[in-house]
């Protein structure tokens, strides 16, 4: 334990969701206790053509599952003959989460995507799985995030509305959150069309807004 609390990890990702899309983001800044240690981390994937993951945590063990997840997701495509759905992926990560739980990952997801409808799932260290309608955020910059959040977000927002409220989201923990930063933002945006990911061009862009 006095091991696990010298190696405090924090992030900022978030989630939300719209008609027909889903929008994820997360800072770049992977934290080594008091340390920046890099500024161009990864923590946000690209699990299959309709769905997308958050990580907040351990890197050694979220990159494990994220593995973990993209190989069953191939499997379930080539097994059923169909894509694999977000739910049934939350539910799959579940079931490692909480077979683990006496020796748990230290890891928290945001898992998004397209099924009939836009879904949006919390995945909690312990495998407890959180449907989320609206919105949805995780690590250390959560406090700073969610109430851009709650003051901003509307059901009725169109795409690029939900892109930039979720920039705007992540911006706010990055001034704030020691612990929240890295060079840029990472945004991935899953629509019926499929996944993009924007450039850091355009990042910066609704940053100077």
């Amino acid at each position: 334990m006095e091991t696990q609390n010298k190696l405090k990890t924090g992030t900022t990702t978030v989630g939300l969701v719209g008609k027909d899309v889903v929008v994820m983001a997360a800072d770049m800044r992977a934290s080594f206790g008091h340390i920046a240690y890099d500024e161009e981390s990864p923590k946000v994937y690209k699990i299959t053509d309709n769905i997308i993951l958050t990580t907040a945590g351990i890197v050694g063990d979220l990159l494990t599952l994220v593995r973990f997840a993209k190989s069953q997701a191939r499997l379930y495509e080539i097994e059923r003959e169909t894509k694999m759905t977000p739910n049934a992926l939350v539910n799959f990560l579940s079931n490692i989460l909480n077979a683990n739980r006496y020796y748990p990952f230290g890891v928290q997801f945001l898992i998004g995507g397209i099924n009939k409808q836009s879904e949006l799932y919390e995945l909690t260290p312990d495998g407890g799985i959180l449907k989320r309608d609206k919105f949805a955020v995780s690590g250390s910059g959560t406090e700073f995030a969610m109430t851009v959040l709650d003051q901003n977000y509307r059901e009725t927002m169109e795409e690029q509305e939900l892109v930039e409220l979720a920039v705007r989201a992540v911006t706010a923990a990055k001034k704030r959150d020691i612990y929240s930063g890295g060079k840029s933002i990472t945004v991935m945006v899953a629509t019926r069309k499929g996944i993009r990911e924007l450039t850091e061009k355009e990042v910066k862009k609704i940053i100077e807004k």
